[in-house]
């Protein structure tokens, strides 16, 4: 499960009970340098929330009572997913959250996914150590296409990486993403554009990831 081999598991964060007060909650949060921690039950195994440090730090200024319960401010309550959640889940749920929830089997708090855990992930995908260029191919998205494509690279590569965008139905043109492997030399990239081009697709970037430079294929 690819999710759950992401999560940074409970007995590893910072955590407050609900019975704390906002003054307590405050301490953890000033103490861990933490901008927000998770609000668990009395037995450490339900998630109740999460209590932000700029939640409170409002409540104070506006002369707020700080012994009131953490759960007072509490946000966050429903933003959880589960251990076997399928990967795009994650991208609609986490957003502008600095971590999700992460529930196991029996909907227990299993711990949190961040938002620095999944862009480590997804930035393997640039590995310089394993990776040489990205291509960026347009086409129109029709069926068959990315199918088209991967065996032009077949021929001459093991393709390290591949992303689509623009997937929305009503997109004219449709952006995919090649990362090819450590060691591709200039001319196999040139001999590859040409084939892509041959076939009416359009390579309209071509980044170096060594140099973090954007190439111009009519001048490689």
């Amino acid at each position: 499960m690819l999710v759950k081999s992401l999560v940074l598991k409970k007995d590893k964060l910072t955590t407050v009970k609900e019975t704390v007060t906002l003054e307590e909650a405050l301490k953890v949060l000033e103490d861990s340098g933490f901008r927000c921690v998770p609000i668990l039950d009395e037995s450490g195994q339900i998630f109740r929330g999460n209590i932000y440090k700029m939640h409170i730090y409002r409540h104070k200024s506006r002369g707020g009572d700080m012994s009131l319960p953490v759960t007072t401010l509490m946000k966050n309550a429903t933003k959880t997913i589960s251990v076997d959640s399928p990967f795009f889940k994650v991208f609609f749920n986490i957003k502008d959250l600095p971590y999700i929830a992460v529930l196991d089997e029996n909907n227990l708090f299993y711990g949190i996914l961040t938002h620095s855990r999944l862009l480590s992930m997804l930035s393997d995908a640039w590995n310089l150590d394993i990776s040489s260029y990205v291509l960026t191919v347009s086409s129109s998205g029709d069926r068959g296409d990315l199918e088209k494509m991967s065996k032009i690279f077949a021929k001459y590569v093991s393709v390290a990486a591949c992303m689509t965008l623009d997937a929305k139905s009503n997109e004219v043109v449709r952006r995919t993403l090649f990362t090819l492997p450590s060691g591709t030399s200039v001319d196999t990239l040139k001999e590859i554009i040409k084939r892509l081009e041959k076939k009416s697709f359009v390579v309209s970037e071509i980044e170096d990831l060594k140099s973090g430079k954007i190439l111009d294929k009519n001048t490689l």
